[in-house]
């Protein structure tokens, strides 16, 4: 039951082309990938020649110009599909926001063709082991020394850590609290090291790990934005990563509602179908429901960024909303196949396993919730 998408008909066609993809060259690699905890490198090199690496980002600068509204229907067909590489995409994209946002054109010029045509893989190193939601107790630092920065500290929880080609990191410049700053770091910058990956109970495919700056020396040409300016470039880039994650978890849950109800349309017990009883035809109501607000929420929010409206609160609730139903659906899609569903003969195990975190990164639920009631209370 493909998902009937109101979008106009060149929105559509691209979309219709990742999902096409998708469901022909990601589906197949997916379990056995995950079952094996390998990165797919050369999937973001093909995903960029696709165009979905530059969807969301100018023309001009290597992008494809697209609204966010079509970028995110095209990332949940990746997810619907295999959710560690739609998750990586959208940390990919995330990681190109304050250079496209915030760089000078010299920048962008030598910068965003790579970045965008996915010959350039990159990660969004912000976190730390005792500064997660707290951006502002993050201890990394980055000294002026010349015409560069020395960059001495340690990031915790990265995606793509040890196979990004850059690290977009952020580093106080400064004693104030909010005196952070941006910088893309090259992965073969000397004295940057990474942690062994972290052993996760889903999204197996996806590394993630920690990255050590040990006196790492970066030009000032990557600094991204002023000095001082990168809390403030870390929050607006947090905003559109919430939206990747919402359309991510929706793109889940939608393929988790498939394969249970096709698998209730298989399963005979007491002579019918399991999806003649009464109670699955609820249970699958509440299913499709969720998954449809879960969509709503994401494009409600897109459509105002799209619209050049503020859409803080919008994303919060949409990556909550969204999260949330992830987790709920892909809980009772291994309900309803019973012992089955419990076993790594259907995709559902896995599902429900990547389900869990997506109410955690990017600013787990409950901080979403603070930044819903802050936005309300403003």
């Amino acid at each position: 039951m493909p998902v009937d998408r109101l979008l106009p008909p060149d929105g559509l066609e691209l979309v219709q082309l990742v999902a096409d993809f998708s469901r022909r060259e990601l589906l197949p690699l997916a379990a056995p990938a995950e079952a094996a905890e390998e990165f797919p490198r050369e999937v973001f090199r093909r995903l960029g020649e696709l165009g979905l690496l530059g969807m969301p980002y100018p023309e001009a600068d290597g992008g494809m110009e697209q609204p966010y509204e079509v970028y995110l229907q095209a990332l949940e067909e990746v997810a619907a599909n295999w959710m560690s590489v739609a998750v990586g995409v959208s940390v990919h994209i995330m990681t190109c926001y304050p250079l496209l946002a915030k760089g000078t054109p010299d920048q962008r010029d030598r910068f965003a063709p790579d970045l965008l045509g996915g010959r350039l893989l990159g990660a969004y190193a912000l976190s730390e082991a005792q500064a997660g939601s707290d951006i502002t107790s993050m201890t990394t630092t980055a000294r002026r020394d010349g015409d560069g920065y020395v960059l001495r500290g340690a990031k915790a929880w990265i995606s793509h850590a040890s196979h990004a080609d850059y690290y977009t990191t952020f580093a106080r410049t400064g004693d104030g609290r909010t005196d952070i700053s941006c910088f893309l770091v090259p992965a073969d910058a000397e004295g940057l090291s990474f942690g062994a990956p972290e052993q996760k109970m889903g999204l197996t495919g996806s590394t993630t790990a920690a990255v050590y700056y040990d006196d790492v020396r970066v030009p000032a040409v990557r600094r991204i934005g002023e000095e001082g300016e990168g809390m403030r470039i870390a929050l607006s880039a947090l905003a559109n990563g919430r939206l990747g994650i919402a359309a991510c978890a929706t793109g889940l849950a939608q393929s988790a509602l498939e394969h249970a109800v096709a698998y209730a349309k298989e399963r005979q017990q007491f002579g019918q179908r399991i999806a003649d009883f009464q109670g699955m035809q609820f249970l699958f109501a509440d299913m499709d429901a969720a998954v449809s607000t879960a969509r709503a929420s994401y494009l409600e929010a897109a459509r105002r960024r799209d619209a050049g409206r503020d859409f803080i609160r919008e994303a919060a609730i949409a990556k909550m909303v969204a999260t949330d139903a992830a987790m709920k659906v892909t809980t009772d899609a291994v309900q309803v196949l019973g012992g089955y569903g419990y076993t790594k003969d259907f995709p559902l195990e896995r599902y429900m396993r990547e389900a869990k975190v997506t109410q955690i990164f990017e600013g787990t639920n409950q901080i979403q919730k603070i930044v819903i009631a802050r936005e309300l209370l403003r």
